[in-house]
């Protein structure tokens, strides 16, 4: 499943080559409250059509009836980018349903040949971080080699904006609990590839929009090499399977490494690729091991919130939680027990 800024863009892309005349919306700035941020997208079509969002609703329903009244042409004008703003006073945040004291800045842009909108799909697909650089005054396009992240930058002359590769998931071990972690995943728009080179594990284990591989583990993520908006997360429980992935994935860029288990077995993992395989204390450290925050999770479904709440706080920039308490002999744990036991199963 793509990310909704690739959706935009594809669909932004489509419609033009239809010949139907297309605006391409950009949130740059916000002050106050406002229900999308920065860096957010929108594609309207001359038939009001719509793809994306920049607010609750209503500043999309003033620009639709802007764009069937007037045309794309006429919103902007000369075939130039525009720039408006909604909710400067209380009449219009009243208006246009924005939160109290909340302004929200756009850049309306007509799409055109110029804008390289298929440049910038194909260097998403393949990867790569872009800056596109838009010239208010002509609508010219320019892209280069950009940053993974970073907040529209905007002045009297230019536009520029930083888009980089979706994020991914890369599941080892295929399985009810995967199952569940990879719809959360996709629903999220993360990529998702599930890796079991188990046959077993293969029979009747397909969902949509899923890569399946049967690669070892190991290899598969020496292949992808995890750049900084990959999650891995391993859920076997056997260490020929989980523990090579886990040690490439600790020294890759990867944001987010966690592995299924008690704590019991999270320590007997560390100890092993301490001893056996050398890895340093801060390396070890970046493991999030029992994968998850704790919920007090029983079921697959449960337990794959868990950890897809964890993955989505490290992505977003949350501090790692503290380690819950050990108290009467048992450790609590952070997802999941050892299978689907409960939370406080004995270490």
């Amino acid at each position: 499943m793509e990310d909704l800024d690739t959706q935009v863009l594809r669909t932004a892309q489509v419609w033009h080559t239809a010949g139907l005349p297309v605006l391409l919306v950009t949130v740059t700035r916000t002050w106050g409250s406002s229900p999308r941020p920065p860096g957010s997208l929108m594609a309207i079509n001359g038939r009001g059509e719509v793809v994306g969002s920049v607010s609750g609703g209503c500043i999309e329903d003033d620009l639709i009836r802007r764009v069937r009244d007037e045309g794309v042409a006429a919103v902007c004008r000369e075939g130039r980018p525009a720039t408006v703003r909604y909710g400067i006073s209380a009449d219009q945040a009243h208006r246009f349903g924005l939160p109290c004291g909340g302004t929200v800045e756009l850049v309306l842009e007509p799409v055109a040949d110029h804008t390289r909108l298929p440049d910038l799909l194909q260097a998403t697909q393949e990867r790569r971080s872009t800056e596109r650089r838009l010239d208010l005054r002509t609508g010219a396009v320019t892209l280069c080699e950009g940053r993974r992240d970073g907040l529209p930058e905007l002045d009297d002359d230019a536009l520029v904006t930083q888009f980089g590769p979706c994020h991914r998931l890369i599941v080892i071990g295929a399985g009810d609990l995967s199952r569940f972690l990879c719809q959360m995943a996709l629903g999220l728009n993360f990529e998702v590839i599930v890796c079991d080179p188990r046959d077993e594990q293969h029979a009747g284990w397909m969902l949509d929009g899923v890569t399946l591989s049967r690669e070892m583990p190991d290899d598969l993520i020496l292949r992808l090499k995890p750049d900084a908006r990959t999650a891995v997360v391993a859920l076997t429980h056997d260490p020929k399977l989980d523990d090579l992935a886990l040690i490439d994935a600790l020294q890759s860029e990867a944001f987010y490494v966690g592995a299924i288990g008690s704590r019991r077995h999270t320590g007997l993992r560390r100890e092993r690729l301490r001893e056996h395989f050398g890895l340093a204390e801060a390396e070890l450290d970046a493991l999030h091991g029992p994968a998850g925050l704790y919920i007090g999770s029983k079921t697959p479904a449960e337990i794959a919130l868990s950890i897809m709440a964890e993955v989505v706080a490290v992505k977003n920039g949350l501090e790692r939680p503290a380690p819950l308490p050990v108290a009467d002999g048992k450790a609590a744990q952070g997802g999941v027990a050892d299978g689907l036991l409960p939370a406080s199963c004995p270490v």
